[in-house]
């Protein structure tokens, strides 16, 4: 069960120890449930003490990448890729770099969005984007909520479990980076109303011009930032 697994030298840090079990659970071609050696068979492999091993360990374990079981042990698990980055993810301790990253990869999802919108919608779905867009009123804290309910259903629509998951993350950070470009809540021609009314009546075709249309200021201000 060792086999392919390298020994390193006893002074290694944790880190090293960590990128030799990495390189072991690649190549022994481990998946969810497979159960792994117990911490001092792994120290003994890796010629470092059990406290080393243990950290290293701990770290895979805060990632989901193993867990604990009772009466098995520690097994492989299926980590929780956009949980993990949700523990991370602050807005209001990031720099403004990350914050437009992450922006700019909400704009990349959304302009991409459409085929599974198509594919999935329903008419509930319909019913309740045409809930948000009435219930739009003026005011800065109003407009954001309404930015997040309004994108955040969209994202629920395609039926993917982890973009659904990643919609709680990405939006915040949209409110986050507006109030640093000076609450310039503005979208281009094309509405969130006339986005429903697309979704309702016509093509996956027109939704992704729309969509492009109704994103197009924000990406004009990246092009003016640059």
């Amino acid at each position: 069960m060792l086999n392919g697994i390298k020994p390193i030298a006893a002074k290694s840090m944790a880190e090293r120890v960590e990128a030799s079990l990495r390189e072991y659970f690649a190549k022994g071609n481990f998946k969810p449930g497979d159960p792994l050696p117990t911490e001092l068979e792994l120290a003994a492999a890796l010629g470092v003490s059990r406290n080393v091993v243990r950290e290293a360990l701990s770290r895979f374990k805060m990632l989901g990448i193993i867990e604990t079981k009772k009466k098995t042990g520690m097994v492989i698990s299926n980590p929780d890729i956009v949980g993990t980055f949700q523990k991370v993810l602050t807005p209001e301790i990031m720099d403004e770099t990350t914050l437009q990253d992450l922006f700019e990869l909400r704009l990349v999802l959304e302009l991409g969005i459409a085929d599974l919108l198509f594919i999935h919608k329903t008419p509930e779905d319909i019913e309740e984007l045409e809930d948000i867009v009435a219930r739009e009123v003026k005011g800065d804290n109003f407009r954001i909520n309404n930015e997040i309910a309004f994108h955040g259903k969209l994202y629920e629509m395609t039926g993917n479990e982890t973009m659904k998951q990643f919609q709680t993350l990405l939006l915040p950070v949209f409110g986050y980076v507006m109030k640093l470009e000076d609450k310039q809540y503005v979208s281009g021609e094309i509405t969130h109303k006339d986005l429903v009314r697309i979704l309702k009546k016509g093509t996956v075709q027109a939704f992704k011009d729309g969509m492009a249309s109704h994103l197009q200021p924000h990406i004009d201000r990246l092009r003016k930032k640059k």
